[in-house]
C-alpha cells in the first residue's frame, strides 16, 4: 500500500498545526466522505480537519500539503478500485494498544464521514440497507476496541490483521455500493445549478 503519507508524520503535523483530528480519524473521515461525495468532498474535508487552525501558519501549510497528497492518493485508490487501499494506521512496530486505538479512531472518522454530509437525509435508506448497514454495525463495534499495553501476543496480532483487512475491503465495498448515489447527487446538483441560471 502506498499512501505517500506516513501515519506518524501526519499525526505530528496535525498536532503542530492545532487540529483536533488525529491521522487515523482524518483518513477515516476522508474515506467516508469520498464514498458519499467523491471528488467533491475534498474542500469540505480539508476545512473540517483544519478548523480552528491558523490559516497563515507555516504548520498549517505543511498540513495542507500532506492532506492534499493523502486526498489525491485515497481518491485514486477508491475510484480506480486499486487493491493497495487500506486504512492509514501506525506501523506494525507500534504497540498493540496504540494500533487498536488508531483502528477505533479510523472507524469513528469513517462513520462520521458517512453521516456528516449535506446529503444525510437522502442517504438514510442507503445506509440502512445491507451490506452497508452490516458494515456500519461492525465498525461501531471496532470503535469500542481496546488492547492492553505491551507487545501483544500472536492472537492479538492475528485479530488486528484480520480487522484491518476487513475494513480495507469494507471501505471499498461501501464506495462501490454508493456509486449510484454519488452519480444521482452530482446530476441533481448540476440540474440545480442550471435552473439557477434561468
Amino acid at each position: 500500500m502506498e499512501h505517500g503519507i506516513d501515519h506518524d508524520a501526519l499525526d505530528d503535523a496535525l498536532k503542530r498545526c492545532g487540529s483536533s483530528w488525529d491521522a487515523a480519524q482524518t483518513h477515516g473521515l476522508l474515506s467516508g466522505q469520498l464514498a458519499i461525495s467523491g471528488a467533491d468532498s475534498g474542500f469540505g474535508w480539508l476545512a473540517q480537519v483544519l478548523e480552528g487552525t491558523g490559516e497563515a501558519d507555516r504548520e498549517r501549510a505543511e498540513c495542507e500539503a500532506m492532506l492534499s497528497a493523502l486526498f489525491e492518493t485515497t481518491y485514486r485508490q477508491l475510484e480506480q478500485r486499486l487493491s493497495e487501499f487500506e486504512p492509514l494506521l501506525p506501523a506494525d512496530s507500534d504497540s498493540t494498544a496504540a494500533r487498536a486505538a488508531a483502528l477505533a479512531h479510523w472507524c469513528e472518522g469513517f462513520l462520521h464521514g458517512l453521516v456528516s454530509s449535506s446529503h444525510a437525509g437522502a442517504l438514510k435508506a442507503r445506509l440502512a440497507a445491507a451490506p452497508v448497514a452490516d458494515i456500519i454495525k461492525d465498525m461501531l463495534e471496532v470503535t469500542r476496541a481496546s488492547a492492553e499495553d505491551g507487545d501483544g501476543d500472536e492472537s492479538d496480532e492475528q485479530a488486528y490483521t484480520e480487522i484491518v483487512e476487513y475494513l480495507r475491503v469494507a471501505a471499498q465495498l461501501i464506495y462501490e455500493e454508493l456509486a449510484d448515489f454519488r452519480h444521482e447527487s452530482m446530476t441533481n446538483s448540476a440540474r440545480s445549478g442550471a435552473d439557477a441560471l434561468h
